[in-house]
C-alpha cells in the first residue's frame, strides 16, 4: 500500500474512533482491548495508531512492567484488575495477563503448575468479566519468522530504534520453537466463545493497523453522539491587560528554529 493512501485511510478510520470515544462515554461503556504477539510484531505501532487522535481519559495504554516482591505475593491476575476501565473508558494493554501462558512459561518465569493453572483460569476468569458488561476484546499479531529477523536487524542498526531489543528479545529470537508451541497452547485452551481470539497477519504493518482499526469498529457497533455546536465567544476588550511586558527579562528557551 501506497504511503498516501495508508495514510489517508488511516486518517479516516481514526475519525470514526473518535466518535466511537463519545459512545463509549455516553453509553459507559467498560472496554478492555488485549494486544499480544511476539517481539517485534508490531503492538507498538497498532497502539499508536490507535490512540494518536483521541482523548487519553478515554483510551488509556497499560503496559506493566516486571512485577515487584509485593506484586509476586499477590494474587497473579490482581495487577492488572486494578488498570480495568470504569464507565466510559477504554483500556488497550499492550501485553496482558497473558504472559504467565508466553515469556514466563518460555523463560520459566513460572512454574509449570503455575502454567497449567492459568490456562485453566484464564477462561472462566474473562467469562466473569464479560459477564459483568466489560467489552473484552483479543488480538494476536502473527509476524514470520522471516519478518521478525528483519525488524530485529533494522533495530540494531537504527540509534532511534535500538531501546526496543533487549536481550530478552535476543533471548526468544533464539527461541522461536517454543514461543510457537506456547501460542498455539494459549490458544487451544483459550480461545473462547465469550473472549475469543483475533488473529492479525502482521507482516505487513500498514495493513495490520487499518484491519485492527476497522474490526475494532466494526465489533463494538456506535453511534453518533450529537453535541451542541461551540462557538468561541468574543473576548472581552474592558480593562485589557498587558500580557507581554511582564514577560520581559525572563529566561526564554533559545529560538533555533
Amino acid at each position: 500500500m501506497k504511503r498516501k493512501a495508508y495514510e489517508e485511510e488511516l486518517k479516516h478510520l481514526q475519525a470514526k474512533l473518535c466518535k466511537l470515544q463519545e459512545w463509549v462515554k455516553y453509553k459507559g461503556l467498560r472496554v478492555v482491548v488485549v494486544l499480544e504477539g511476539r517481539d517485534a510484531a508490531g503492538k507498538g505501532g497498532t497502539i499508536k495508531a490507535i490512540t494518536e487522535r483521541v482523548s487519553p481519559r478515554v483510551f488509556r495504554v497499560a503496559a506493566l512492567p516486571a512485577p515487584s516482591d509485593r506484586e509476586k505475593s499477590q494474587m497473579y491476575i490482581q495487577r492488572y484488575i486494578s488498570y480495568f476501565p470504569a464507565a466510559g473508558e477504554i483500556v488497550i494493554f499492550d501485553r496482558s495477563w497473558y504472559n504467565r501462558a508466553g515469556i514466563e512459561h518460555v523463560m520459566g518465569f513460572c512454574t509449570e503448575d503455575q502454567y497449567r493453572r492459568f490456562l485453566e483460569l484464564a477462561p472462566p476468569f474473562e467469562k466473569v468479566m464479560t459477564e459483568n458488561g466489560l467489552i473484552l476484546v483479543k488480538y494476536w499479531l502473527e509476524v514470520s519468522k522471516e519478518e521478525q529477523t528483519r525488524r530485529f536487524e533494522a533495530r540494531l542498526n537504527d540509534p532511534l530504534r535500538q531501546w526496543k531489543l533487549s536481550p530478552m528479545d535476543i533471548e526468544s529470537w533464539n527461541r522461536w520453537d517454543d514461543y510457537t508451541k506456547a501460542r498455539d497452547a494459549m490458544l487451544e485452551a483459550t480461545d473462547t466463545p465469550h473472549a475469543p481470539w483475533h488473529i492479525v497477519r502482521s507482516d505487513d504493518k500498514q495493513r495490520a493497523r487499518l484491519n485492527i482499526l476497522a474490526h475494532l469498529l466494526d465489533l463494538i457497533p456506535y453511534k453518533e453522539v450529537s453535541k451542541d455546536k461551540i462557538k468561541l465567544p468574543k473576548r472581552s476588550s474592558k480593562g485589557e491587560y498587558d500580557d507581554q511586558t511582564p514577560l520581559k527579562g525572563r529566561n526564554f528557551i533559545p529560538e533555533k528554529f
